[in-house]
């Protein structure tokens, strides 16, 4: 919901980094598969209650996530880039809540009926750009991406902010998980509705 209107923001912001960073000859694949790596070191760090640390490595995966798509801009978009861009999103957004059934058992089932969620957002949204690559559609909200990107009620915005409320009040995970996976499947909902209608 608020990616369309953060991500220029965050583009300009970036900029001078990515210049810097593509000037020194590294590859945005490089800083993709860096930041994903560093976004999985949250996973022992929450199991063992390190939320802080945790919480870091999280922000430090986003910053990342923003600088690869910036250099890449710079450099050349390719099809592997963009491929590994979201195929490593979806696998890091995954293991944070993982992560919090590792910490605390009573954590699980919040985490599964979460993890459930992630899936009718991700599989609807990655069903959505492979029908819409095919018929040659194009996504106006979202033209700088290197697939076609169909927005929802919770985006990458959204998860990564409820990802801060679980670090900074670990014992509300449950709670938490619950509201923000209902709002996942509104935006699954949402999603199989735009493609019936698009794709009818």
């Amino acid at each position: 919901m608020l990616d369309s209107r953060l991500l220029p923001l965050l583009a300009r912001i970036l900029t001078p980094g990515a210049k810097r960073l593509s000037t020194a000859g590294i590859p945005a694949d490089a800083i993709t598969v860096g930041g994903f790596l560093i976004g999985l070191c949250a996973v022992p760090l929450i199991a063992s209650g390190a939320y802080a640390a945790a919480l870091a490595c999280i922000l430090a995966n986003r910053l990342c996530d923003g600088l690869d798509g910036a250099v890449a801009r710079l450099q050349g978009p390719t099809d592997r880039g963009a491929f590994l861009d979201i195929a490593l999103d979806f696998f890091f957004y995954a293991s944070v809540p993982l992560a919090f059934a590792l910490a605390d058992p009573a954590n699980a089932a919040a985490a599964a009926v979460l993890l459930l969620a992630f899936v009718g957002t991700g599989s609807s949204f990655l069903a959505a750009s492979v029908v819409a690559a095919q018929r040659g559609l194009t996504s106006t909200a979202f033209p700088e991406k290197g697939i076609f990107y169909l927005g929802g009620l919770t985006e990458g915005t959204e998860t990564i902010a409820v990802f801060v409320l679980f670090c900074l009040w670990p014992a509300a995970f449950a709670p938490l998980a619950y509201v923000f996976a209902a709002l996942c499947f509104v935006t699954t909902l949402l999603r199989w509705w735009w493609g019936w209608r698009t794709f009818g």
